[in-house]
């Protein structure tokens, strides 16, 4: 709908003023100026046709008063606001044609009623953000419902870049490790009690140290005599195999895989001549100076089973009682 404000003026009167001195010619279709010397065509009817200019609603001359043209038609001010102005959703009154109007998600506002809820700050060249229906500044809203910082105790803007964990905010840059005061940002990081650390801090003082290499342990690892070691380092003394997650034991403080340890350190079997460790759950049977796994444990002739029975040693040989009475 265009519109636009004309101030109208009563033509009878400036055809008065401007052709004072008008004389009839005998010219039934119009009249002649004496003062300028033109002849004006159907001037007569002109001025009978504009002695009726009228508001297009309550009916009154628009002659000497302003008028708003809309859609070709014309209004008096107070019929054109009463028709066609929007209501203030503040105030609730009709914002006039030659007021300012504001207007947000379909309602609208006097330039002077566009105000924080809060605080009364003109909202007119501000940003502003709605919360229940309320218009609040930005400084308002902040203090009303922004997260604060647990660091710089300042509020968290919106729109700002902020980090959150258990239930407290921090800006960004607010976020740091408690050792090397860097900002942690979207970093991995891990908490110690109310203190933060990034990972190679918290690696570098509070990890254990393998006890092989130095290093510390990230995660994983085994722990042997009471020491971590990663379970890359926990390896045979001898043979240098992982250990983890196998059967080793110990001699002097260090770890030997079972191979190794019946190689280098268990006693041999008489008999087979293999290893004696005992790990299994193995029983073996031990006299004088020599010892026998319980399987290998028969006589030396017949070849039967000694294993809680009677046997009889002839020189390196062991005997059951029938060979040896046969001797």
């Amino acid at each position: 709908m265009q519109s636009r404000l004309v101030f109208q003026y009563d033509p009878i009167k400036i055809t008065l003023l401007t052709y004072c001195k008008i004389a009839a010619l005998g010219l039934s279709s119009g009249l002649w100026c004496l003062q300028t010397s033109l002849f004006i065509p159907d001037l007569k009817k002109r001025i009978a046709m504009a002695d009726r200019f009228d508001c297009d609603n309550c009916k009154e001359s628009l002659y000497g008063r302003k008028y708003i043209q809309s859609d070709d038609s014309p209004y008096c001010i107070p019929c054109y606001d009463s028709r066609f102005s929007n209501t203030c959703d503040e105030c609730k009154e009709l914002i006039g044609h030659d007021a300012r109007e504001l207007f947000y998600e379909d309602r609208h506002y006097h330039e002077h009623c566009f105000r924080c809820f809060r605080c009364d700050r003109s909202l007119a060249d501000e940003p502003f953000t709605s919360q229940d229906d309320a218009l609040l500044c930005n400084d308002c809203y902040c203090n009303e419902f922004s997260s604060k910082c647990v660091a710089c105790d300042k509020i968290v803007m919106p729109g700002t870049r902020k980090l959150e964990y258990a239930g407290s905010t921090w800006h960004e840059g607010c976020f740091i490790c408690h050792s090397c005061e860097e900002p942690i940002g979207s970093k991995s990081f891990i908490p110690d009690k109310d203190e933060h650390y990034c990972v190679a801090c918290y690696e570098d003082k509070f990890a254990p140290r393998c006890t092989r290499c130095k290093k510390t342990l990230a995660k994983g690892g085994v722990t042997y005599r009471d020491e971590p070691f990663h379970k890359e380092c926990f390896v045979c003394a001898s043979c240098k195999t992982q250990l983890a997650g196998q059967h080793f034991t110990s001699r002097d403080d260090s770890p030997y895989c079972l191979k190794c340890f019946g190689s280098l350190y268990a006693k041999k079997c008489e008999a087979c001549s293999k290893p004696i460790t005992g790990f299994g759950g193995g029983k073996y049977i031990s006299f004088e100076d020599r010892q026998w796994h319980q399987p290998c444990f028969t006589c030396s002739q017949c070849s039967v089973t000694l294993v809680g029975a009677g046997f009889f040693p002839d020189g390196e040989r062991i005997l059951c009682r029938d060979c040896h009475n046969n001797l």
